[in-house]
């Protein structure tokens, strides 16, 4: 994948942190190929015994992930390939689930849409002050189907339903840490960088089977998920074609450009 498309890249310490890091040049998106890309890297990573957990983030210092890219939505011209562009949402966050392997998400600026999925996948999430939250989705007449069980899991019912219908407003990174999608805010960049390296050190140095057996009691209920998370999927990837959807992705793109 070339830098103009975005790439991701696996790095592993000396003590076993796997760190998964991401980047995409229209603050840090997620066309299908980075999807794929995080999926694989997730399940290597889970499956080196060398590796005691794993640190997943992006690159830079604004913006942690913008969600699904809007120039590839609009791309999609069947329910089939629309349902294979939202299962690379559904894919990422099952091998967060699966992985045997704490994961740790680290969040360093705004998350939307998807992004706000891939933190709801972590076990265990840092951020930053500036990281606001938001689910855009119902703005270019989608829902945020594929990653509402995950979102769901985390900040409860009330909330999400706060955060979807309020569609074009963010929430802050302490609304975000108060009702459980974060569990810990710093100040800056730098603070959440030492408390991160800090924990990710602690962690690497307990019982491997300890932390995945705890793995197992954190994803407790969520055996359906490969089943449940392609069945959005599919919803999502026929919403994604209507003429509402095509018509609020080109008024969008088009006040970006």
């Amino acid at each position: 994948m070339s830098a103009d498309n975005g790439n991701v890249s696996l790095t592993i310490s000396t003590n076993g942190v796997a760190t998964i890091s991401f980047f995409h040049p229209a603050q840090n998106s997620l066309p299908a190929a980075i999807l794929q890309k995080l999926t694989t890297k997730i399940d290597e990573a889970g499956s080196n015994p060398q590796i005691r957990v794993i640190v997943l983030k992006s690159e830079g210092d604004r913006t942690f992930c913008a969600g699904a890219s809007f120039d590839e939505l609009l791309q999609i011209k069947d329910k089939e390939a629309g349902a294979i562009f939202f299962l690379g949402f559904a894919n990422v966050i099952n091998a967060c689930r699966k992985s045997p392997k704490i994961v740790i998400v680290r969040v360093q600026g705004k998350a939307v849409g998807g992004g706000v999925g891939l933190a709801a996948g972590a076990d265990y999430c840092l951020a930053t002050e500036a990281a606001s939250i938001k689910l855009s989705e119902l703005a270019i007449g989608i829902g945020p189907f594929v990653i509402s069980p995950a979102v769901t899991r985390k900040i409860g019912l009330p909330a999400f339903s706060q955060l979807t219908i309020r569609a074009t407003d963010f929430q802050t990174a302490l609304w975000a840490r108060e009702h459980g999608l974060y569990n810990e805010v710093y100040a800056d960049i730098p603070a959440l960088d030492q408390a991160l390296n800090e924990l990710a050190g602690k962690l690497a140095s307990y019982h491997p089977e300890a932390l995945s057996g705890l793995k197992q009691i954190l994803w407790e209920g969520t055996e359906n998920w490969d089943q449940l998370l392609t069945e959005r999927a599919a919803i999502s990837g026929e919403l994604v074609l209507s003429e509402f959807t095509q018509q609020a992705l080109l008024s969008f793109l088009g006040g970006k450009r």
